[in-house]
């Protein structure tokens, strides 16, 4: 008959976890994971950028698609 005594524990425990997680230092997560991250830039910036610099070659090849079917050529 001790099982509710432990589950009552389990149960305290379980929400101390989900409530009172405390401070996460996310720097420390971040130099651990080897994330970099410019302090000037918002979140949106840094993958716009990202985003950009992976996809730029896509983009001029696009355009130099775009400018042989508006000169006739292809």
């Amino acid at each position: 008959m001790g099982r509710g005594r432990a589950k009552a524990k389990q149960v305290k425990v379980a929400r101390q976890l989900k409530y009172n997680s405390g401070g996460t230092d996310l720097d420390r997560l971040r130099e651990e994971l080897g994330v970099n991250h410019d302090s000037n830039q918002t979140d949106d910036e840094v993958i716009d950028d990202e985003l950009a610099d992976r996809y730029a070659d896509y983009a001029d090849d696009i355009a130099d698609d775009d400018d042989d079917h508006k000169s006739g050529r292809r």
